[in-house]
Order: structure tokens, then C-alpha cells, then sequence
């Protein structure tokens, strides 16, 4: 291996030369308290900027044992790691001249939601931090001596005061740890008190705009009902509070602008642990549970859709049903039952994007259209038997319906952000209408999960597989791009980084078994538990900017791809 000297020497003999003698420097070089591995240059100062680790060993880092002995820890660990560098990085960078992209540092940038990523790693015996660098340029001549300001000053007071724990705030990384102990408690508890979510009193839900998720600082405190606030006391924290909602089905009502969507949003990235000062760090929902809504026009591939649409007027088959522009009701249908298949135990729905004629038909109307003319069987009368049935519970956002008073567990209202248990006043005003329908038509759960992922459904160009990815919404595997707009629970474009390498790991790895679309992404996920996250990394180097997606975005990200081959 190399060492620092070397590497100067090597930057004084390029110094002026064409931009591509850059590459000669690609190497591992010993600085003593860390290596620095220069792992791939950028063809030109204006491409992406080049990609560096600094690799540092654990006993010179000093990290104590009892931070990083559990994988959760290890996750906040490096979550906190990379912020702090991050950080540092506008703390201890210098002016560098030059064109293009030169002089640029950066990491990846955390949201407020904690994932197990690859911008740093903890390892057996060494930490990682993977960054990008833009090596600096004149025209597209070699700028060594910029360069070298980089390497030899900021660099090593990136690694000074990141990746050694003396020199770091350490309650500040003991009580990121702490907390994310307690969020761990707290979602294993859900299970023992035969809870689906949790958000604790005192909680900030609105976020500061549209375009931040940062709490909205003039926002109301969230306060539990007293006839549903529960006590759970955490490791570190101790006792909290909060409103606790029960298996079952649950309505969220309340007038236009009171606060119902935005305790659903809390909800449903309450699959996630958040930072502290987020406002929603103990909102703590169900691990499995998927938001669903309807989704006009996106393909579905031999899907059971049977359970809410058949008898179709052209025959069409909903028990293998296939479509490339899917309707409001049947991209809903699919969204649901493709939810159950990745193994969700709770559906969360919001009205205002859901598909009228799938959610409800009222009474007029099934006097005027027969059953044997509607094959929509809509939501309402299927909810209550997906719960007794197969144990599934819903939380559902409603404005205009009351008829789904009569199949819910609880009803909360949201009244200007306040939020009220109104569960016996609503039952008050139902007939039993909705139940005696359920009752008449005795529904049956029986759903056909059967679908065999095929071989060349990741096919390779005579350039290989290229995958980009653009903002949250979007995945492109070979300029087929798949919309992702509609899986909202999304929260990191390194999450669709790790999906698209997923795929094409599966891809190589295990398309010829005859294995299901749910035990092709069960066997990826092993894959990543047993090795680490890197260990699916398709980029050439080994080197994809990703962080942990859930087991139901990657088969959310498989139902929309239009050259899904299934059987």
C-alpha cells in the first residue's frame, strides 16, 4: 500500500497535465490514523465528482463496544456519523479554485427519518465514511495543488472530528442512541399491547411546508384522548404517554383543514425512527404498514384483484388480472391486495385519494344499479372481514362517509388539531345497515399470492443494466422508467438507489428457483441482514449511495414496472 508521501509526490507530477491523469492516482494510502482509498476519478471536471473512503481502524476511533453491539445502534451510529460530516464538511472545507465541479465534497444528506445506509459503515474492525469529491481542474488540466488543500487539510479534519469519538459531542451521539433504543422498544411494544400505532402526547405533527419536513414550530402539541391514552415506559426515557390505537379499524373524521391528513402522514412514516427535535419520535406505527391509494393508469401484472372487481362486462380475468392503464378502482383493488402480499398487517387510506366508486355505494345506489350489474365490491363491505379474517387492521381517513361508522372500532375526530374519541356518538347514529350487507353476502378472504418472478425480467443491454433514479418518485432500469409517485412512504432517493440494486441482485442471484416475487425479496433482504447493504451494491466499484428500503417498497417498485415478467 501507498502512503501520504507517495501520494504528494504522484500530485506533483500531474500537476498541469490533462484531467485524465487524474486516474493514475486511483489507490489506497496509508496516513497513519486512517487510509485514505481513492476508488474511482471522474472522467472530466464537469462528470460526476469522484468517489473516496477514508477507512480508519476501531481501536484508533475508540467508539466504545456498548454504542455499536446491536444492529439498531449501529444504524443510529452511522445515521449520526454522516450528519456530523456532513456538517463538518461546510465547517472545515476551503476555498478551491477551479471548473466544473471542482472543489465539491459532499455525503449524502439524512431527512429526518433514521436509515441503515452506506455512507458510513461500521464494520468488524473498521469504520467507512464513502464520499464524493470533485477533484479540481483548469479547463481540463490538473489543479494538483487544489487538490492537495483538499487531501492534506480538509480531509484529515474531516476524519479528526467525525470518525474519532473523543473528539465528537458525545451525549449528543449517547442520546441519539438512547432514543433510537427507546423507538425500538416502543414499536415491539405495539405488538404486546395489541397496538397497530402509537403517537405519544406532546408530539409536533404539521411540518413547517410543503416542500419541509421540518416541524411547524408554531404548531399545536398533540394530546391523547384520556379514554385512549396508554402508559408504556421505555429503557431510557421512562414513562410516556400517548394514544394508543387498537387492532381493528380505525376512522380519523374531522372537518376540512382540522388535522386528519396530517396525523395520517405522522402515521405512516411512523414506520420509521426519526431524530430528535423532529416533533414525531415517538409516533410509532406498525413496521409493515403501507399506505394505499388509488393510481390511475399504472400496469398491474396478474394480480388477484377477484375479492373487490369481477364479473367485468368483457369477461376480463380479476383473479390473473393484467392491465397496462389501470382504472381509479382497479389500481386501488391492486394496491391493496398487493399490500397483503408483501405482508402488510395494517392499510392506511386517506378518502381524498382513494377511488369513490371502490370505497363506498350508498343505498340509492343499490336500489338503481342491481349487484349483478356493479362488480365493484367496494372497500367498506370488505374491511371488517379483512380484519376477522385475516387479521389485518385499517386506519382510515374519512370526510363524507358516516356509513363507515357502522364496520369501525374507533372513530377519532380531528377538531382544529385537537384530537377526540367520538366513537360512541357515532355508532349512535348507524342503523347496522353496512353490517347486515357484510352479514347477507357472507365474504370469503381467499387470495391467490401465487406469482412466480421470471427470469429477464431485469434485462441486460449490450452496455450491461443501467439504473438512475430521480427525486423519490422514480426508478429508470434501461430507460423504462417506473413512477413511483403514489408509494408515499418513500423518504430517501438513496432507498431507490438500493432498490434498483436489488432488482438486478435478484436478477443474478436467484431468477432461476421459481420463487415468488415475495421470497425473491425475502432472499434479498437475508442477503442484506447476513452481509450488510453493500453486499447487493450492482455499481461498478461497489460504490451506490443507499439506504434501507422496507420489504414492501421494493415489491411496490416490482408491481409498477411495465416489463414485470410474472407468472
Amino acid at each position: 500500500m501507498k502512503n501520504s508521501v507517495n501520494l504528494k509526490n504522484e500530485l506533483q507530477r500531474i500537476d498541469g497535465k490533462g484531467y485524465k491523469s487524474y486516474k493514475d492516482l486511483q489507490e489506497q494510502y496509508d496516513f497513519n490514523d486512517y487510509i485514505l482509498s481513492i476508488d474511482h476519478v471522474q472522467g472530466d471536471p464537469f462528470a460526476s465528482p469522484s468517489r473516496l473512503r477514508v477507512i480508519i481502524n476501531k481501536n484508533k476511533a475508540k467508539f466504545p463496544e456498548e454504542l455499536i453491539d446491536k444492529d439498531y445502534k449501529k444504524v443510529a451510529v452511522c445515521d449520526f456519523l454522516t450528519r456530523l460530516f456532513y456538517f463538518n464538511i461546510n465547517k472545515f472545507g476551503e476555498k478551491i479554485f477551479g471548473s466544473g465541479k471542482s472543489g465539491l465534497i459532499s455525503i449524502s444528506k439524512c431527512p429526518q427519518e433514521i436509515l441503515e445506509r452506506t455512507s458510513v459503515v461500521i464494520n468488524k474492525d473498521n469504520i467507512e465514511a464513502r464520499f464524493y469529491v470533485g477533484f479540481p481542474a483548469k479547463g481540463r488540466s490538473v489543479l494538483a495543488k487544489e487538490l492537495e488543500k483538499i487531501l492534506y487539510n480538509v480531509i484529515p479534519n474531516l476524519v479528526l472530528n467525525t470518525l474519532v469519538y473523543d473528539n465528537i459531542n458525545k451525549s449528543k451521539l449517547i442520546n441519539r442512541v438512547k432514543l433510537v433504543e427507546d423507538q425500538e422498544y416502543l414499536r415491539n411494544e405495539l405488538k404486546n399491547k395489541g397496538l397497530i400505532a402509537f403517537v405519544a402526547n406532546d408530539s409536533i405533527l404539521p411540518r413547517e411546508s410543503g416542500v419541509s419536513e421540518k416541524p411547524l414550530k408554531s404548531a399545536m402539541q398533540f394530546k391523547s384522548p384520556k379514554s385512549l391514552e396508554v402508559e408504556i415506559s421505555l429503557p431510557n426515557k421512562g414513562l410516556i404517554k400517548g394514544m394508543g390505537i387498537k387492532k381493528g379499524i380505525t376512522l380519523i373524521v374531522g372537518g376540512g383543514y382540522h388535522g386528519k391528513s396530517t396525523l395520517l402522514n405522522a402515521l405512516e412514516l411512523g414506520v420509521y425512527n426519526h431524530i430528535e427535535g423532529d416533533g414525531r419520535e415517538f409516533v410509532i406505527t406498525d413496521n409493515t404498514a403501507v399506505k394505499v391509494r388509488a393510481e390511475d393508469g399504472r400496469s398491474i401484472k396478474n394480480t388477484d384483484i377477484s375479492l373487490f372487481i369481477d364479473n367485468l362486462p368483457n369477461g376480463k380475468d380479476t383473479i390473473r388480472f393484467t392491465t397496462e392503464n389501470a382504472s381509479g378502482s382497479t389500481s386501488q383493488a391492486a394496491n391493496i391486495v398487493e399490500a397483503i402480499e408483501s405482508k402488510s398487517e395494517v392499510l392506511l387510506i386517506d378518502e381524498d385519494t382513494s377511488a369513490t366508486n371502490f370505497m363506498i355505494r350508498d343505498d340509492l345506489m343499490q336500489r338503481l344499479v342491481s349487484k349483478e350489474k356493479e362488480p365493484i365490491t367496494p372497500f367498506i363491505e370488505i374491511v371488517k372481514p379483512l380484519y376477522n379474517q385475516k387479521d389485518i387492521s385499517t386506519i382510515l381517513v374519512i370526510g363524507s362517509s358516516g356509513d363507515y361508522f357502522d364496520v369501525a372500532d374507533c372513530v377519532i375526530q380531528m377538531d382544529n388539531y385537537e384530537a377526540k374519541d367520538v366513537t360512541k356518538e357515532a355508532k349512535s347514529l348507524m342503523r347496522g345497515e353496512i353490517n347486515k350487507r357484510i352479514e347477507e353476502k357472507s365474504i370469503e378472504i381467499n387470495l391467490n399470492f401465487n406469482r412466480k418472478l421470471q427470469k429477464g425480467t431485469i434485462e441486460s443491454t449490450y452496455k450491461g443494466v443501467k439504473i438512475k433514479t430521480m427525486d423519490l418518485s422514480n426508478i429508470s432500469i434501461n430507460n423504462e422508467n417506473i413512477d413511483l409517485r403514489a408509494v408515499e412512504q418513500v423518504v430517501d432517493n438513496e432507498q431507490l438507489n438500493a432498490i434498483g440494486s436489488i432488482m438486478k441482485w435478484i436478477e443474478d442471484n436467484i431468477k432461476d428457483k421459481n420463487l415468488s416475487l415475495e421470497e425473491c425479496v425475502n432472499e434479498a433482504y437475508k442477503e442484506i441482514k447476513k452481509n450488510g447493504l453493500l453486499s447487493i451494491d450492482n455499481t461498478k466499484g461497489g460504490y451506490g449511495s443507499m439506504s434501507l428500503p422496507r420489504i414492501q417498497e421494493i415489491m411496490a417498485t416490482y408491481n409498477r414496472y411495465r416489463k414485470l415478467k410474472i407468472k
